[in-house]
C-alpha cells in the first residue's frame, strides 16, 4: 500500500510539472505549498535547459563564438625536420624579403609582386589559387608555416609542374630537391635515417656556434687593436 501511495503520488507530482493537471494545496511544515508556486521555478528551469540546448546545437553548428587560438609556438626545426636549419633559415629571409607590410603574412599583393621579381607573373585567379593550396586556415593570406608547405609539397613532388607553387619553387634558388620528405624502405633504413637527421642537425648548430664564436674573437681582436691604436696618440 505504502509502495502504491508514493507511485501515485510521484505520478501526480510529474502530471502537474508538465501542466496536465491543476496543482492543489498540500500541508507543510511551513506552512501551505501548492503547485502555482512550483510552477515558474519549473518554467525557468525548462527554459534554462533549452537555452542550453540550442546553445550546443548552434556550436555543433559552427554558428557559435569561436574557441580562442592555439597558444602553441610554431617551431619550423622540428615541425619541417627534412629540411636543413640552412634551407629553413634561406626560405624564412625570402619570406621576410616579400613580407613588405612586416606583419608575418604574405598577402596576395605581395605574392603578386614576389611572382613578378621572380619573373613569372600570375593572374588573379592564379595568385588566389596559389594561395588557396596551402591557406590552412583560409584567411587568404600566407603565414610563413603555410609559405614552407609549398617546399614540402615541392620536395614531395605533390605540386603540378605548371602550377605558381612550383613556379615559385622552383625559381626561389633555395634548392629541396635533394630533402626528401618521402619515408626510408624498411625499418632499418628508417632508423638509420633518422640516426643521420639528428647527427646533421647537431652538427649544424655546432657550425653555427663555431662561425659566432670566431665572429666574437674577431671582434675582441679589432677592439684590442683599436684600443692600442687610440693610446698611441695619447
Amino acid at each position: 500500500m505504502a509502495t502504491d501511495e508514493l507511485s501515485s503520488k510521484l505520478s501526480r507530482r510529474l502530471q502537474i510539472e508538465e501542466g496536465a493537471e491543476e496543482p492543489v494545496a498540500v500541508d507543510g511544515p511551513g506552512g501551505h505549498l501548492n503547485g502555482s508556486e512550483e510552477k515558474p521555478s519549473t518554467a525557468n528551469a525548462d527554459s534554462e535547459l533549452g537555452a542550453k540546448l540550442m546553445r550546443r546545437e548552434e556550436l555543433n553548428e559552427g554558428q557559435g563564438e569561436r574557441c580562442q587560438p592555439s597558444m602553441k609556438v610554431f617551431n619550423p626545426y622540428t615541425e619541417f625536420k627534412e629540411f636543413s636549419r640552412q634551407q629553413i633559415k634561406d626560405m624564412e629571409k625570402m619570406f621576410k624579403m616579400y613580407d613588405a607590410g612586416k606583419d608575418n603574412y604574405i598577402d596576395l599583393m605581395e605574392l603578386k609582386l614576389m611572382m613578378e621579381k621572380l619573373e613569372a607573373p600570375q593572374t588573379h585567379l592564379g595568385l588566389k589559387n596559389m594561395i588557396k593550396e596551402v591557406d590552412e586556415d583560409l584567411d587568404n593570406k600566407l603565414s610563413f608555416r603555410e609559405f614552407l608547405l609549398i617546399f614540402r609539397k615541392a620536395a614531395a613532388g605533390e605540386l603540378a609542374e605548371d602550377s605558381g607553387l612550383c613556379v615559385l619553387a622552383r625559381l626561389s634558388e633555395i634548392d629541396v630537391s635533394t630533402e626528401g620528405v618521402k619515408g626510408a624502405k624498411t625499418f632499418f633504413e628508417a632508423k638509420v635515417h633518422a640516426i643521420n637527421e639528428s647527427n646533421r642537425f647537431e652538427a649544424e648548430i655546432r657550425q653555427e656556434q663555431e662561425v659566432k664564436k670566431k665572429q666574437a674573437e674577431e671582434q675582441k681582436q679589432r677592439r684590442a687593436a683599436f684600443k692600442e691604436l687610440q693610446s698611441a696618440f695619447k
